[in-house]
């Protein structure tokens, strides 16, 4: 039987347009490897489904016969298929609660799951993400709701003429729209009220890329976090000020004898503690790039976003790119994630209350939770780029074998979570979860 793989149409949100396999992608499975691509028909895909058949591929509703079924984001409970192999993110690693049912569902229809978050080489590095464009859209968009946050306090600037991400066409027009913003940040300058304009980026991972790409379009000058009071001393209004902040300046050991050390903290987190406050009113906007779990100190709570809204003057910080998106998580004040077409809200530091839009009495989030989505054409090629050398084995395997029995590359096999209905040794830590621990 010729191997197959189904690219089933997205249902989780209307604002997905992404998909993991590309025409081009999907005529060389077909021309090259004899691999049989099925795709679910779908208007609101990047690429018509015009495109799909002429590259070979076949354009059909029912995927049974794919040997394993991918998709972009997580699948509604009601539509999983017994015994069916699917290869999607779940986002169910941290027990997320929202994602349980699905999981579970998994589990009763004896299901395989596959998640490319835990695609990853032998020192734990991951393979196939979207990082840098959850990244380059969050830092897009985190500029539109500061120039909109600004003019609504009376402060006309350049970044108000910037529009969401999703409103350009492509990367590279909403690249040239930043640069024109900087180009009259550079030549004018910023309102008096307003130098330093700082922005902070807590982690140096792939999202963190993203955001600096979009930073280096504009007249910025990098500054360490111990130069952010001299900044403020003596601020230039021709530049907008980044920083970035490693571990070593987001935490600091509980013992205050003991020195700061990365290793010991990844492994012994709780003997440290959040040492992130004092950075937070020197800021304007505070982008967090950072993965985080309930293991780990928050950057910003509460009670801290609290505080530096209660003096008698506007607090500098206006925004939060929150391009983590953990409900209640590293940014406490993210209580909940938003979409494209709704994606920023203000927490009111006086209610708790959050309220659509950029001006209120606290900071703006911004808490997208499917961000590259809003560049769907080069996030799509460049994901299927990286997914491409696992598809022989995924579109090969035999799914019917045991887990400890299966064919597949390491990498491949650390990131099942669920065969044939059961969780794989590594991932039984979520039946926890599932019990609603």
């Amino acid at each position: 039987m010729r191997p197959s793989i189904g690219v089933r149409r997205e249902t989780k949100s209307s604002w997905e347009r992404r998909c993991p396999i590309t025409p081009e992608l999907a005529r060389r499975l077909v021309s090259s490897a004899d691999i049989e691509v099925l795709i679910q028909p779908s208007a609101r895909r990047i690429f018509p489904d015009a495109e799909y058949t002429r590259a070979g591929a076949t354009v059909t509703t029912s995927l049974d016969d794919a040997n394993i079924v991918l998709g972009v984001k997580e699948i509604p409970p009601d539509l999983i298929k017994p015994k069916a192999v699917y290869l999607f993110f779940s986002h169910v690693i941290k027990g997320q609660p929202y994602n349980m049912p699905m999981l579970k569902r998994l589990m009763e229809l004896e299901c395989t799951l596959i998640d490319y978050e835990k695609i990853a080489d032998d020192d734990g590095r991951r393979l196939v993400f979207f990082g840098r464009f959850a990244g380059l859209a969050g830092m897009v968009d985190s500029l539109w709701v500061l120039g909109q946050r600004l003019a609504g306090e009376g402060l006309r600037t350049p970044l108000a003429e910037l529009q969401p991400t999703h409103h350009y066409d492509h990367l590279d027009a909403a690249k040239a729209a930043i640069r024109s913003v900087g180009d009259q940040i550079a030549s004018h300058g910023l309102p008096d009220g307003i130098p330093p304009l700082v922005i902070g980026i807590a982690g140096y991972g792939n999202v963190a890329k993203g955001a600096r790409e979009i930073l280096a379009e504009l007249p910025t000058r990098e500054i360490k976090p111990a130069d952010l009071k001299a900044t403020h001393a003596k601020p230039s209004p021709n530049c907008i000020y980044q920083v970035t902040f490693k571990e070593e300046h987001i935490v600091a050991p509980r013992e205050s004898t003991n020195a700061f050390d990365l290793q010991d903290y990844y492994a012994n987190p709780e003997r440290y503690r959040s040492d992130f406050a004092r950075h937070l009113p020197q800021l304007t906007v505070l982008m967090n790039c950072n993965y985080w779990d309930e293991r780990y100190p928050r950057l910003a709570t509460i009670d801290e976003i609290r505080a530096i809204y209660q003096g008698a003057s506007t607090p500098r910080l206006k925004v939060i790119g929150d391009l983590g998106c953990d409900v209640g998580g590293a940014i406490q004040c993210t209580t909940r994630c938003t979409e494209p077409g709704d994606p920023v809200y203000v927490y009111d530091v006086a209610t708790g209350e959050t309220t659509s839009g950029c001006n209120g009495n606290g900071p703006a989030v911004l808490a997208v939770d499917i961000l590259p989505a809003e560049l769907p054409l080069e996030a799509s090629g460049e994901f299927a780029k990286a997914l491409a050398p696992t598809l022989p084995a995924l579109a090969r395997a035999d799914f019917s074998r045991p887990f400890d029995a299966l064919d597949l590359p390491s990498e491949i096999a650390r990131a099942v979570i669920v065969h044939q209905g059961e969780l794989t040794p590594d991932f039984a830590y979520l039946a926890d979860f599932l019990r609603g621990r």
